[in-house]
């Protein structure tokens, strides 16, 4: 165990984020996300919820300051509807963390999907809610 670190902070999550560049993404899939098949990197984070690992990770990890959008969600298919739960779940553990950041963008489920197909890595949680996934672009980590 590390001090300061959140025990849901896995050592290969840790290592991934640590590993990671400014610009570089990261996405945090539900447990439905494909993940394979639009990503090499795939780590495993069962059981536990997107809001609580952006709890833990956000003390860790600075969001890009410079792209108007560090935060994307995927949007609704056509006939779909989302839970409003989830991205103000997700908004409040941001909140906390990086109180300064800009909303959650959403695009389109292709355009996510590609987006996966770049991202540094996938963490695929046990997140059930429908629309459930968030990608987090790393910004430059302040020194000291």
């Amino acid at each position: 165990m590390l001090k300061g670190i959140s025990p849901l902070v896995s050592p290969d999550l840790l290592q991934v984020l640590a590993r990671m560049g400014h610009g570089d993404e990261i996405v945090l899939a539900d447990a439905h996300f494909p993940a394979e098949t639009f990503n090499n990197r795939v780590l495993r984070a069962d059981g536990l919820r997107v809001a609580d690992l952006l709890d833990a990770i956000l003390p860790l990890f600075t969001l890009d300051a410079y792209v108007p959008a560090p935060l994307v969600m995927m949007a609704p298919v056509a006939g779909d509807t989302l839970d409003p739960e989830v991205e103000r779940a997700y908004t409040a553990a941001i909140t906390r963390h990086a109180p300064d950041a800009p909303a959650i963008a959403r695009i389109d489920r292709f355009a996510f999907y590609e987006r996966t197909r770049s991202a540094f890595a996938v963490v695929m949680t046990g997140e059930t809610a429908k629309y459930g996934n968030i990608l987090l672009k790393k910004g430059v980590t302040p020194v000291g």
